[in-house]
């Protein structure tokens, strides 16, 4: 049987890789083709994303693997969600992306709902309110009249915005767009009544397609540049968390699943997206997800709030590993000090050190000092607010939850993962890793008949990755934590 291979790039908040995926007699191999950094750019008061950065990145991929002799069936991009690119009425980017964490969303909710009522948006969308969805950045670049929205001819997000500077086709991938809270998850159309608030028009969004669908080719320009001949761009889950649900070994629905990263994201596979007054008031959200499903989640802050200590201490000449990290913090007495990791205070603060010890200061909690103690307090954290989280889920699943799947970076994380199943009193079963990028691949070998279906899909997935399961333990001490946690949950600090 021929071996098959396909290019993915994977983009997250703060690195990006592209990844050579083979299939060959129903397993799947991976292998790294580059690393780089995404960094957040500040100027002018605010972030942004490089937009050309990253496609150099993709470039410099794609001339590795026609360098190297390798025959690629297709290509396939998935990124983080609800940042967009505008392009002009002759094709021209107008300006780098603004990030999502830039402050001019600060109040844009209360705003909006001015105009159209906090109650009749989640009935339209079911989406998650969060203050940078693209649905208030639009409104926002509106309300500030923005020079480059008033001049765009068309809005792409992230992935798709990538896939036209390499095909020269402008799509609307499904999966991308349901981040934004400007896409009806029950007739997947785009709601002309919430862009008005912002003066835009659906028809200023690409053409609309679902994961597994083609987008076009290369360029010329693009094959010169790289080598290559007329590679089929794929759409993919184009949202990194859509590719990387679809990569969850899981023989059957009764799981819930975390992608843990510089997020955490919790949720459930549904057939039919969960709007109802339970799921308003607890700001769940339903994303689209593969095969008509939907993903029905809660982002959490996530590993965001170690990496942001961690550039702390390496601005001071500390470096600390993980492997450091998880030794002081399984050294740290227990329990010391508990926050709330979704409190605004935690969002982007000048000091992640600071806004955690100030949380503990006004909780009446000791303060976390040393490195140990700091990561010991997000380690024992994170578990106690996923535990908040799943009990939700539990409650509107219209299934038996009886495990949860860890998936990306933050499978690797033992101490996390053990933390994870004590708190949450359920088996957790970890990996894969990698999970957005097998994802992106196996979606690919779909478009191309490798794979028939995601059952197809997950059962390669479960041969070719290795996974490991974690059973609860201390109950009672995680119990007694869990009531801490609750009697020092803040959403206003």
């Amino acid at each position: 049987m021929k071996a098959r291979n396909f290019f993915a790039v994977d983009l997250g908040a703060t690195s990006g890789r592209t990844i050579l995926g083979t299939i060959l007699d129903g397993k799947m191999e991976m292998k790294e083709i580059s690393r780089f950094a995404n960094p957040i750019i500040e100027t002018g008061g605010h972030c942004y994303w490089d937009i050309f950065a990253l496609y150099l990145e993709i470039i410099k991929g794609l001339k590795i693997i026609a360098r190297e002799n390798i025959t690629i069936e297709s290509i396939g991009i998935d990124t983080w969600g609800v940042d967009f690119v505008l392009i002009g009425k002759d094709g021209a980017i107008l300006r780098n992306p603004y990030c999502y964490r830039d402050p001019h969303t600060i109040g844009a909710l209360e705003e909006y709902f001015t105009h159209i009522p906090r109650e009749r948006v989640y009935e339209l969308t079911g989406i998650q309110f969060i203050n940078f969805n693209s649905l208030f950045q639009l409104s926002t670049l509106h309300r500030n009249h923005c020079s480059a929205l008033e001049a765009a001819d068309k809005i792409l997000f992230m992935p798709d915005a990538l896939s036209y500077m390499l095909t020269g086709e402008m799509v609307t991938e499904y999966t991308i767009a349901s981040t934004s809270q400007i896409l009806n998850p029950r007739t997947k159309e785009l709601e002309q009544e919430l862009l008005d608030v912002a003066g835009v028009k659906k028809e200023q969004f690409g053409r609309f397609v679902y994961p597994g669908e083609k987008i076009g080719t290369l360029t010329l320009e693009v094959q010169k540049l790289t080598g290559l001949g007329a590679i089929p761009v794929i759409a993919v889950a184009g949202h990194d968390t859509a590719s990387a649900v679809a990569a969850v070994p899981t023989r059957d629905e009764r799981f819930a699943y975390l992608s843990s990263g510089t997020w955490s994201l919790m949720g459930i596979e549904v057939k039919e997206p969960i709007i109802s007054e339970e799921s308003f008031n607890r700001n769940f959200t339903n994303e689209g997800g593969i095969e008509g499903t939907t993903r029905f989640l809660k982002n959490i802050c996530g590993m965001w709030l170690l990496e942001q200590c961690r550039r702390e201490w390496a601005a001071e000449g500390n470096d600390y590993s993980y492997p450091e990290l998880i030794a002081a913090a399984e050294a740290a007495p227990a329990f010391r000090s508990i926050i709330n990791p979704d409190s605004p205070c935690f969002a982007n603060p000048v000091s992640m050190v600071e806004a955690i010890r100030k949380y503990c200061r006004e909780t009446a909690q000791p303060e976390p000092q040393t490195y140990g103690e700091l990561t010991r307090c997000i380690f024992e954290s994170l578990p106690l607010r996923y535990r908040q989280v799943f009990g939700y889920l539990r409650e509107m699943a219209p299934f038996v939850i009886e495990r949860l799947h860890v998936i990306g970076g933050g499978s690797r994380n033992n101490l996390l993962n053990q933390n994870t199943s004590n708190a949450l009193g359920v088996p957790v079963v970890a990996g894969p890793s990698e999970g957005t990028a097998i994802g992106n691949i196996m979606l690919q070998a779909k478009a191309v008949g490798e794979v028939p279906d995601i059952t197809a899909m997950r059962a390669i997935i479960a041969t070719s990755i290795e996974s490991a399961t974690f059973t609860p333990t201390d109950k009672e001490a995680w119990n007694a934590a869990y009531e801490r946690y609750l009697s020092v949950y803040r959403e206003d600090i």
